[in-house]
């Protein structure tokens, strides 16, 4: 059962926001310091990558662990409300970001995806991450 009641949850789903969120803030804050510039949510490619390095053909996305099922296996156990509403969606979810994924490396970008607790935890990681990746299309250019 809900611990919170359909108005309080109503409230608390409208406040999700699919742009600009703490994780991407955090990642692009980072990399801006490093004085990678970039797109953000840039519509020209499949999946509005969050971040986009197009001199290097690199598309980053910051994956919220609950919405694309980081450690699915378990955390699907988890869910105890509307199962039948949100396993499909989540596993749908997870699908898109395959074939999004597939779609862009077919074009000849380097895809990046960051889970949540990477960017909270790691953030020095996943910022080397993207600076390796730069290099790696740097040295193909050459």
């Amino acid at each position: 059962m809900d611990d919170l009641t359909p108005e309080q949850r109503r409230k608390n789903m409208q406040a999700i926001k699919s742009q600009d969120t703490s994780i991407e803030l955090l990642l692009r804050k980072a990399l801006w310091q490093k004085g990678i510039r970039y797109r953000k949510n840039y519509k020209k490619l499949p999946g509005k990558p969050d971040i986009a390095i197009t001199k290097y053909k690199i598309a980053v996305f910051c994956d919220s662990d609950f919405w694309h099922g980081y450690d699915w296996e378990n955390r699907s156990q988890r869910i105890k409300s509307n199962r039948d509403y949100w396993i499909p969606k989540i596993e749908r979810n997870m699908e898109r970001d395959k074939e999004v994924t597939e779609a862009l490396q077919c074009d000849g970008w380097i895809v990046l995806r960051f889970w949540e607790w990477q960017i909270r935890r790691q953030l020095d990681a996943c910022v080397a991450q993207v600076l390796a990746a730069m290099e790696e299309k740097q040295a193909a250019a050459d």
